[in-house]
């Protein structure tokens, strides 16, 4: 059962714009979703759209446009007056690793986990979680707060793309692009019992056009994020990445998963068991709803309405060419948003 259908116009370079649309389902998440949601269109709250497209192999924000972001903001950091010191450098060479994969039987370029997960680390340091923000937080002025965020989103958005070009090049039918839709200060809401049934492992296999509440935990990488980050032997105690907080509370963002379903397939399969394992050896139950482990889904796109096809290859080839959200259309709100993400900064810094 649908609680309402939202229209996103997705707008390509020349101005022609794409609509899409997805059905809101009626569950206990989504029923606290969508007003959290319709609130953010009509207050007109900034849409992040410097970290928005992930995974998508040939959108616009390259590697090495990613690598000269993040040195850039390192060195307004090291420049600023919040007493905090990054000596290091990022480049694409040193993102990335050459491994073989067993599933594409050859080798591929993938994540140097290592790296970025010291990135990750600045970040967690610079900033301090929720409640407890650090002093170099407090100390920052609204710019360099805004580059403290960077660390954060250039981090998990060059995770992606290494992936997905690792993919594009030996399993191209496994590329992952997703929408990430987040909203500079948008209102939080707390999750009960009933939302935590939402979530569970098997959830982490995200569906083609399904639609999620975002993440939101202010600081730090869920566990199954740190499973592949630090490995299937790694243990809590030990891990590069400090923060690690289930979620508990969530806010009107979504996530829209455009990789093909991969519940089914023999390798998540086997993955998800060995996630199962790592849980149960750190010392977690991997049934314990309140881990809020995976992506609780709260509506699906219809993606013949929108693409005229279920066709993975077909659906990104067009996405690709349409990498702007312009506007968004439920039944009782709306929001443009005439900008691009090359707008964000000059747009973001007087909001933090």
């Amino acid at each position: 059962m649908s609680i309402d259908r939202i229209e996103i116009h997705l707008r390509h370079n020349n101005g022609k714009l794409l609509p899409i649309y997805f059905e809101v389902y009626d569950n206990s998440l989504s029923r606290k979703w969508l007003p959290a949601f319709e609130n953010i269109l009509n207050e007109g709250l900034h849409l992040e759209k410097n970290y928005c497209f992930f995974g998508f192999p040939d959108g616009p924000r390259n590697l090495d446009f990613l690598a000269s972001e993040i040195n850039r903001t390192i060195a307004a950091i090291n420049g600023s007056s919040i007493d905090y010191m990054i000596k290091d450098h990022f480049t694409v060479a040193n993102m990335t690793v050459v491994k073989y994969s067993n599933r594409a039987e050859q080798n591929i370029t993938t994540l140097n986990h290592d790296k970025l997960n010291q990135l990750h680390l600045y970040f967690e340091e610079t900033q301090g979680v929720s409640g407890a923000m650090s002093k170099h937080y407090n100390n920052a002025d609204a710019e360099t707060r805004w580059h403290i965020r960077q660390l954060n989103l250039l981090c998990h958005e060059a995770e992606c793309l290494i992936l997905s070009l690792g993919r594009q090049h030996c399993t191209p039918e496994w590329v992952r692009p997703s929408n990430v839709m987040c909203w500079l200060n948008a209102p939080r809401f707390i999750l009960d019992d009933e939302d935590y049934n939402l979530f569970g492992i098997d959830t982490i296999a995200r569906n083609h056009g399904g639609v999620y509440v975002g993440v939101n935990k202010a600081v730090g990488k869920h566990h199954y994020e740190v499973f592949c980050d630090e490995g299937g032997d790694s243990r809590i105690d030990e891990l590069t990445t400090t923060t690690l907080k289930p979620q508990t509370e969530a806010a009107g963002d979504f996530d829209i998963e455009w990789g093909k379903s991969t519940l089914r397939e023999p390798f998540m399969k086997e993955k998800l068991d060995n996630f199962r394992t790592w849980l149960v050896a750190n010392n977690f139950d991997p049934e314990d709803p309140s881990l809020t482990i995976g992506h609780p889904k709260i509506g699906q796109v219809d993606l013949n309405r929108s693409f005229s096809s279920t066709d993975f290859h077909k659906v990104l080839s067009i996405l690709t060419q349409h990498l702007d959200v312009y506007s968004i259309r439920t039944s009782k709100a709306y929001a443009e948003y005439d900008y691009t993400w090359q707008d964000s900064k000059q747009l973001q810094v007087p909001l933090l």
